[in-house]
Order: C-alpha cells, then structure tokens, then sequence
C-alpha cells in the first residue's frame, strides 16, 4: 500500500467537496468546518481522538467492507475519522481482525501526527 494509492482511494470514497488530511498509516480526517492550516486543524483532532484506550470508547470501532474500494474503512469514536485497510494488509478478512488493524493504525497516527497528503476543497 502506498500513499499514492490511498490517497486515490480516499478521493474515490469522499464527497469531492470536502477537505480531508490523510496520515502516515491511513487515517484520514474529515474536515466539515476548514479553517487556516488544515494539518494542524487534523493533527488537533487526531491527537485527541486517535490514541487508542482500551475500556473506553476510544478503544471501540466498527468496520465497514467498502463497494467502491478494495478494502474497509475503519471508524472510531469521532465521526470524522476513518481509517483505511487495503484487502493486501491482512490474510483473515473477518471484522474483529480487520477492526482491531485498523484501530492500531489509527493510534499509531493518533501518536506519530505524520501528515502525508492535505485535500483542501475551500472555495
């Protein structure tokens, strides 16, 4: 999985007006009010919500198996914070697997902030 073919897959899935930021590990942050540095505005977030801790509901998540991408996209306990699991990341395809992958993905971003692409769509 490279960033390029994430970032694709990312823009294949999401509204086309929306800005979103997209992590290191496949995280993305949906922005639904974009202002000023949309990284730091998404690291913000992620920082708060990314972390995972586990008994709480930054520890829960669901897993949703996509149409439109080879792949499921993974939420947490912000609305607008997904994650991504390409269908090559994993040989078991069941959703606890595939939830708890992307769940450490999403804490690894949520601890390392690496911002790796910003879609900005403010007009």
């Amino acid at each position: 999985m490279t960033h390029e073919s994430v970032i694709a897959t990312w823009r294949q899935l999401l509204h086309p007006a929306r800005s979103w930021v997209l992590f290191a590990n496949g995280t993305c942050v949906i922005l639904m009010e974009p202002d000023g540095d949309l990284a730091g505005q998404a690291r913000d977030l992620l920082r708060e919500f990314g972390p995972v801790q586990a008994g709480t509901p930054a520890g829960d998540f669901t897993t949703i198996d996509l149409d439109d991408a080879p792949g499921w996209a993974v939420t947490c306990h912000h609305p607008d914070i997904l994650t991504y699991v390409a269908d090559d990341e994993l040989e078991a395809d069941d959703d606890l697997t595939v939830g708890l992958f992307g769940r450490g993905k999403r804490d690894q971003d949520g601890n390392e902030l690496v911002v790796v692409h910003v879609e900005d769509k403010r007009s």
